[in-house]
This record gives structure tokens, C-alpha cells and sequence, in this order.
């Protein structure tokens, strides 16, 4: 997403963006990442945008849930490469250093997760991405931070 920024943000002249990121990273998709290099792939996103006048929305990274089979019948176990802990710690970081840096914090997560932290069943169909019912209670999250970014200066 770093290396999209400028052409996926910045050159399109937003007024907010907000950034939804981190869980591949954790999982390693394109390899390891560490918790130091995530914090600083958010740090930097929040601080081109802020230079370029476009208000900041960081988003907490979503939970995940084992309770899901593949079509192979198999459970689709996603708590072994994105590991519950390491996805609080992340968000509790995203938390602070949007108050810290008067970005808007998106807390997904909470909206979300189940009792035990996990992704709540009926709103995942993989026990990783949203289904329609999982959007239909993070869309208007979204919409409240970014007409809180709005109300922001730049």
C-alpha cells in the first residue's frame, strides 16, 4: 500500500483517506514483516497525506475467527498466522498514535469481533474478510470518521 500511495491517494486530490491495513503484513503474504516495519509503513502513509493536505482515517486492523471450513471441507484456520494477540497490540498502536498524531481512529474491531475477540460468525463467511453483513455494520463507521475527519483542519 506504501508504494501505492501516491497514485492510489495523493495523486487523486482526496479530501480524507482512510487506511485499512496490516493484516496481510501480519500473515506474511509477501513475506515477514515485523511489528517496527508495520508501524512505520502506517507512520509514513499518515504523514504524506497529512503533508499533502488530505486528512488522516487509520483503521484497526479486523479480527479473524476459526470457526469457518474451506470448500474442501477442511477449517480454515486463520489465528495461526494472524495471532489475536499481535492484531490488539497492533490496533492498541494504531489507536495511540492516531490521538497522538490528530488523525481519526476507525475502531473496526470492537464493532466486529465476538465476546472472545474473534471475528463475529454472521459477519464473516471466511473468518477473515467482511460478508455483506459485516460491511453492512462498518459502512456507517466509516461514514462517522470520515465526516469526523472533515470537521478537522488539515
Amino acid at each position: 500500500m506504501l508504494v501505492r500511495m501516491r497514485a492510489d491517494v495523493l495523486d487523486l486530490g482526496p479530501d480524507v483517506v482512510v487506511i485499512l491495513a496490516g493484516t496481510n503484513d501480519v500473515s506474511a503474504n509477501n513475506g515477514p514483516v515485523s511489528d517496527e516495519d508495520l508501524q512505520r509503513n502506517f507512520m509514513t502513509m499518515a504523514e504524506l497525506a497529512k503533508v499533502h493536505g488530505v486528512r488522516v482515517v487509520l483503521a484497526s486492523i479486523l479480527p479473524v475467527a476459526d470457526d469457518k471450513r474451506g470448500p474442501d471441507g477442511q477449517p480454515l484456520v486463520r489465528t495461526v498466522g494472524r495471532p489475536p494477540a499481535r492484531l490488539r497490540a497492533l490496533n492498541a498502536w494504531i489507536s495511540d498514535y492516531a490521538r497522538r498524531n490528530g488523525h481519526v481512529y476507525l475502531d473496526y474491531a470492537s464493532a466486529v469481533a465476538d465476546a472472545a475477540g474473534a471475528f463475529k460468525a454472521d459477519l464473516s463467511g471466511d473468518g477473515l474478510h467482511p460478508n455483506a453483513a459485516g460491511y453492512a455494520v462498518m459502512v456507517p463507521l466509516a461514514e462517522k470518521a470520515i465526516a469526523e475527519a472533515m470537521r478537522a483542519r488539515p
